[in-house]
């Protein structure tokens, strides 16, 4: 027993040792000195492969804070007793043994600590910033034959652990060099150059086509605009595409001007009005190539555009989208054009033998006070003449005065608006 106790105590003092003797047991994986903040230049560069960020001085002082701790350091002389060291180090084992002639050998130690939450945070929105997902490679159709016109890229994304180990090794190393590389993973497009021989593209498939005649500038901008998104875009064979996805974001960063678009239960200006001018050739060429359509919906009303009614497809991000089945043996390669006020989508790819029909569309119902019904049937065949697809396409559009332009008002009740709401409506329009 005795010889157990007696183990217990050394082995508190030896626990206790390095207080009485030095500086102690400073954990130094995050801890800097206090005069680190005035050395580090006053912007660093981070270099993530070919592209430079900068970090400002004023960055890394919100990731560090002061620590302070005391210590009983025998060759050091304070000026002024600390009688409270035990208590301050909370341990019953520094009163035994703790002499209190050593009271003005206590020294303060002063450090930086950086906070590894606050630098994973900026490493997260600087990912936001650097990520690029790879690029395939785009083609073009030059005399009857494929060609690139557009290499593919890798894709770039910020290895975020290990970015956060060389800010630290930076920090903690004190070198204070101008740069700092962050380490970064890449990875290959799904189609790159070397792929022009296997495509399997031999033919014009099919082509849509819609005038936009008669549209406003700002409108006939963001057509170009979202039309260059899809020049040159593959789908392999039993991909869906998607239209949404190709598109991306629509905003002012994005390259769109403000103009017309049918939201809710009103025409307003938006970021990226006209873009449905795109969707709707986009549909047409998907019909006209015989390949299965798997989302599409019509407008909330006519539009001019888009005559004849009934073929139209409206898209918003993230919905309604308009999607389709690449049903063919090979890719399918878009290019697109514009002839005067005429938009064309064609699609390019491997001619199976299939034929297209096209019956209608037909307006099935027209009303006074704009609305209408139309319908079309999109027939396709293989090459000895068994049915692929027999899709019927059904369209209800509205009345244009439910959707009143900026300045006018509604003079019909929405379908989805309560009594209560309408005669609110009603009172507020003077109606």
């Amino acid at each position: 027993m005795k010889k157990l106790l007696y183990f217990l105590i050394l082995a508190c003092f030896f626990s206790f040792y390095p207080f009485l003797t030095q500086a102690g047991d400073i954990k130094q994986e995050n801890l800097l000195s206090v005069n680190f903040l005035r050395n580090i230049p006053l912007e660093i560069n981070l270099k993530i492969g070919s592209n430079n960020y900068a970090l400002s001085k004023a960055t890394v002082e919100k990731w560090t804070r002061e620590k302070s701790e005391l210590f009983y350091r025998p060759k050091y002389h304070s000026e002024i007793e600390n009688p409270n060291f035990c208590q301050y180090k909370k341990s019953i084992i520094c009163s035994l043994f703790f002499d209190a002639r050593k009271e003005n050998h206590i020294q303060k130690i002063s450090t930086l600590e950086l906070d590894e939450k606050l630098m994973r945070s900026f490493l997260d929105d600087l990912a936001r910033q650097t990520d690029k997902d790879p690029e395939n490679a785009k083609f073009g159709m030059e005399n009857g034959k494929v060609s690139v016109f557009s290499l593919g890229a890798k894709g770039t994304k910020l290895n975020k652990e290990q970015g956060l180990q060389a800010l630290l090794a930076y920090f903690k190393n004190s070198n204070w060099g101008t740069s700092i590389n962050l380490p970064y993973d890449e990875s290959e497009p799904e189609i790159s150059t070397g792929s022009i021989y296997n495509l399997g593209i031999n033919s014009l498939i099919g082509e849509g086509r819609s005038n936009f005649r008669g549209s406003p500038k700002n409108r006939i901008f963001n057509i170009n605009v979202a039309t260059k998104r899809f020049d040159g875009i593959l789908i392999k064979p039993g991909e869906e595409f998607s239209f949404v996805k190709i598109l991306g974001e629509v905003d002012k960063e994005h390259g769109y001007l403000p103009e017309l678009v049918i939201k809710k239960d009103k025409t307003e200006p938006e970021f990226g009005g006209g873009i449905c001018q795109v969707s709707t050739t986009a549909f047409r060429a998907a019909i006209y190539s015989g390949l299965e359509i798997t989302a599409r919906r019509n407008h909330a009303y006519p539009v001019q555009y888009y005559n004849p009614q009934g073929m139209d497809a409206t898209v918003y991000v993230p919905r309604p989208d308009l999607r389709f089945l690449n049903n063919t043996p090979g890719h399918i390669l878009i290019q697109t054009k514009t002839e005067g006020t005429e938009l064309v989508f064609q699609f390019y790819g491997t001619d199976d033998g299939r034929k297209t029909k096209v019956i209608g569309p037909t307006i099935t119902e027209r009303n006074p006070d704009g609305s209408l019904k139309a319908t079309f049937t999109q027939e396709v065949r293989d090459k000895d003449g068994h049915s692929i697809i027999e899709d019927v396409f059904n369209s209800a559009y509205d009345s244009p005065s439910k959707y009143p332009h900026p300045g006018q008002t509604l003079t019909q009740k929405p379908a989805e608006w309560s009594d209560k709401e309408w005669k609110k409506y009603k009172k507020e329009n003077n109606l």
